[in-house]
């Protein structure tokens, strides 16, 4: 498969680690690096996995934008050690449906 079909993957060296063997490219972006890896795997590739702490690290209108383009598919996982919660998909779900304030 062409390396630039392959998902990225954007977190912790550990999680990378799982992530390399299932066939992702993957990053571990420093502190302060989190929004330009991000616009880097958007360029290059047409999936790519943040870890929930690295997704923690990028400004909200950044992560939003790139949750909410068409291409590439952006998502957000847990990370290993899970400090970091996932956003609660159905607050923002109701709140976006204008079923919560």
């Amino acid at each position: 498969m062409a390396e630039s079909k392959l998902p990225i993957y954007l977190g912790d060296e550990v999680s990378a680690a799982g992530y390399r063997l299932a066939g992702a490219r993957v990053r571990t972006p420093r502190a302060g690096e989190e929004t330009a890896a991000l616009t880097r795997a958007c360029a290059e590739a047409p999936l790519v996995l943040l870890s929930a702490s690295v997704a923690g690290r990028i400004a909200g209108s950044v992560l939003g934008a790139a949750l909410a383009a068409l291409a590439p598919l952006v998502l957000v996982v847990p990370d290993l050690q899970g400090q970091t919660p996932l956003p609660d998909l159905a607050t923002r779900l109701r709140a976006q449906l204008g079923l919560e304030a």
